[in-house]
C-alpha cells in the first residue's frame, strides 16, 4: 500500500514539474498572473508570485531529476524519446567513469508484434504498447529512465548506484519478463506477449563512450532474439567480436561475389527406388582468401544485410547452370539442380525474365532447375509479385521444391495454389527416425498426404543405413543428407558419381512400400 502511494505521489510531483517547467509553461504563466491581478488585485498577484515558485520547488524543480523531466517525451506512451534517453546514458556514463557507481542499460523488444497487428489490428498494438510501457515503468526506481525507441523497442537506462551487478540485472530482466507477459485485455480478448531482453553493464561496457554502452545493449537483445522468444542475454566481449567479423564479411562480401569467392557446393539427392543419381542441391560456398572456408550462417546474414542476395542468386544461377553443362559434356546423368531462391528473389518482378535468358544462355531446359523454396515463404506469401513469380516459372516448365517441410505452416491449399512439384522432409523428422517411433509416425504422416496430392518426397538430413533403409521401405521418392554424400566442389562430383555409380552395380534394391 505503501509503495503504491508513493509511486503515485512521484507520478504526480513529476507530472506537475513537467508542466511548470515546461515550454508550456511560458504560455500560461502571463495568463495566470493578469487572471490573478484581474480577480484580486495587487494581493492576488503578490499571492500567485509566491505560491508558483513554491509548487515548483515541491515538485523538485531544482533537483537533478528536473533536467530528466524536461527531456522530451513520447506523446503516446509519456516514456522518453531517443534523443533524451540518449542523454542520459551520456550522463550517467560520465557518473560511473571512475568505478565508485556502477549501472546498466536494457534493450527490450516484444516478440512477434508484427505478427499482434495482422491479427488485431493497430489499435490492438497500440493498446499493447502502451500497457507494456506502463508495466516496465512499475518495475523501476525512481531513479531509472524508461525510454521508447521504436515500434515496440523500450530502453532502461538505471540510476547510478553503489552496487549492480549480473545477477541484479537477470533478476530486473527476470522480472520484466513475468510483467510483460501477463494477459492484455484487448475488445474483450486476452493478448500474451513476450519480450527479448539484452543487457549491458557500466562496467562491461566496451569503448570509452556512451554510445559504445547503448549499442553494447543492442547488440545482446539481437543475441537473445535468436535464441528464441523471451531470452535475456548480456553482453559479452564475445559477442563484440562476432559484430565485428560480421562487419568485416559486410565489406568483403562484394568483392567475394564479383571476385567469384562464393560458389556452389553440390549435394547429391538419390532415388530411394533405383539408387541413381536423381539430383543436387546446389549450396553457397565462400571461400575466403585469408579466411579460408566460412560457413553459410555467417557470411548469408552479411550478403542480406548489403543487400546482395539478389547478386548472390544471379552467382548461383551461373555457376549452376555452368555445372549442368559440364555434367552433360562428360557424359553424366544429372536430371534436375536445386537452387535456393529466397523472399527477396522471389519479390523481383523481373525474375522470370531473368532466369528465361539464362536457360536460353546456356541452351538449358526448364525442368533441369528446381526452384527450392522456403515453406515459409510460401505461407506469408499473399498474391502479389511472389505468387506471379512462382507460377510463371512453373508455367515456363521449372520444378519446385517445397523446403524444410514441417517446420513452418504452410496449408495444403497453399501447396496446391504454387503448383509445388515435391517436398523436402525437413531433418528435425529424419533424425533417428529408424529408432524412435514417434518420428516414424510423423514421417509416415507426411507420405500419406503426400501421396494424395500426388507430390514427390525427399528426406533431407539422411545420416545413417538406418535411416535410409527405413524412409525407403516408408515409400519417401528420394533422400539427401551426409550419409549418401556432404556438399562437395564440381571437380569431386565427377569422382563420387563414377564411384557411386560402381556400388549401385552389386547393391540389392530395395523394394519401397508404405505403411498405413
Amino acid at each position: 500500500m505503501r509503495m503504491n502511494f508513493q509511486r503515485n505521489f512521484s507520478q504526480l510531483r513529476e507530472r506537475l514539474c513537467t508542466a511548470m517547467i515546461g515550454p508550456q509553461a511560458l504560455a500560461f504563466l502571463p495568463a495566470l498572473s493578469l487572471a490573478s491581478y484581474w480577480i484580486g488585485g495587487e494581493a492576488a498577484l503578490l499571492g500567485a508570485a509566491l505560491v508558483v515558485p513554491a509548487l515548483f520547488l515541491l515538485a523538485g524543480g531544482l533537483s537533478p531529476d528536473s533536467r530528466r523531466m524536461r527531456l522530451a517525451r513520447d506523446s503516446f506512451t509519456g516514456l522518453l524519446q531517443r534523443d533524451g534517453f540518449e542523454d542520459l546514458v551520456e550522463h550517467t556514463y560520465e557518473k560511473t567513469a571512475d568505478g565508485t557507481q556502477s549501472s546498466a542499460v536494457f534493450h527490450i523488444e516484444l516478440d512477434e508484434f508484427a505478427q499482434l497487428v495482422e491479427r488485431h489490428g493497430e489499435a490492438a498494438g497500440d493498446a499493447v504498447i502502451q500497457r507494456t510501457g506502463d508495466r516496465i515503468v512499475s518495475t523501476l526506481r525512481d531513479m531509472d529512465n524508461v525510454a521508447r525507441l521504436g515500434d515496440c523497442r523500450f530502453a532502461i537506462c538505471m540510476g547510478a548506484t553503489r552496487f549492480i551487478d549480473l545477477e541484479v540485472c537477470i533478476q530486473l530482466a527476470g522480472r520484466i519478463q513475468n510483467i510483460i507477459e501477463e494477459p492484455i485485455s484487448v475488445d474483450g480478448v486476452s493478448v500474451y506477449m513476450t519480450a527479448a531482453i539484452g543487457f549491458c553493464l557500466s562496467g562491461r561496457a566496451p569503448g570509452k563512450s556512451a554510445v559504445d554502452w547503448s549499442t553494447a545493449a543492442s547488440t545482446a537483445l539481437r543475441s537473445a532474439q535468436k535464441r528464441g522468444p523471451s531470452a535475456i542475454r548480456a553482453y559479452t566481449e564475445e559477442m563484440r567480436r562476432v559484430s565485428e567479423t560480421r562487419a568485416e564479411l559486410r565489406d568483403d562480401i562484394t568483392y567475394g561475389l564479383e571476385a567469384g569467392q562464393v560458389t556452389p557446393w553440390f549435394q547429391p539427392q538419390i532415388s530411394t527406388d533405383t539408387g541413381k543419381v536423381t539430383g543436387f542441391e546446389a549450396l553457397a560456398r565462400w571461400h575466403h582468401p585469408e579466411r579460408g572456408m566460412i560457413a553459410p550462417n555467417e557470411f548469408l546474414p552479411a550478403i542480406e544485410a548489403a543487400g546482395l542476395m539478389e547478386r548472390l542468386a544471379e552467382a548461383m544461377l551461373y555457376h549452376t547452370f555452368t555445372a549442368l553443362k559440364a555434367w552433360d559434356a562428360a557424359g553424366v546423368v544429372v536430371p534436375q539442380v536445386g537452387v535456393n531462391f529466397s523472399g527477396v528473389e522471389l519479390n523481383n518482378p523481373r525474375l522470370i525474365e531473368k532466369v528465361k535468358w539464362e536457360l536460353d544462355r546456356f541452351n538449358l531446359t526448364p525442368d533441369r532447375l528446381s526452384i527450392e523454396i522456403l515453406e515459409t515463404v510460401i505461407a506469408g506469401a499473399p498474391d502479389d509479385v511472389i505468387t506471379r513469380n512462382i507460377n510463371g516459372l512453373v508455367a515456363m516448365g521449372c520444378r519446385v521444391d517445397l523446403d524444410d517441410f514441417g517446420t513452418g505452416h504452410a496449408s495444403i491449399s497453399s501447396i496446391r495454389r504454387f503448383a509445388v512439384n515435391r517436398i523436402k522432409i525437413d531433418r528435425s523428422f529424419v533424425i533417428k527416425a529408424d529408432r524412435d517411433p514417434e518420428q516414424q509416425r510423423m514421417i509416415s504422416a507426411i507420405l500419406t498426404m503426400a501421396e494424395r496430392l500426388n507430390l514427390e518426397t525427399l528426406a533431407e538430413g539422411v545420416e545413417t543405413v538406418g535411416e535410409h533403409a527405413l524412409l525407403a521401405q516408408l515409400g519417401c521418392d528420394h533422400v539427401q543428407g551426409f550419409g549418401i554424400g556432404k556438399p562437395m566442389p564440381f571437380h569431386e562430383t565427377l569422382d563420387w558419381i563414377a564411384s557411386h555409380e560402381a556400388k549401385l552395380q552389386d547393391a540389392p534394391e530395395i523394394t519401397p512400400g508404405r505403411t498405413k
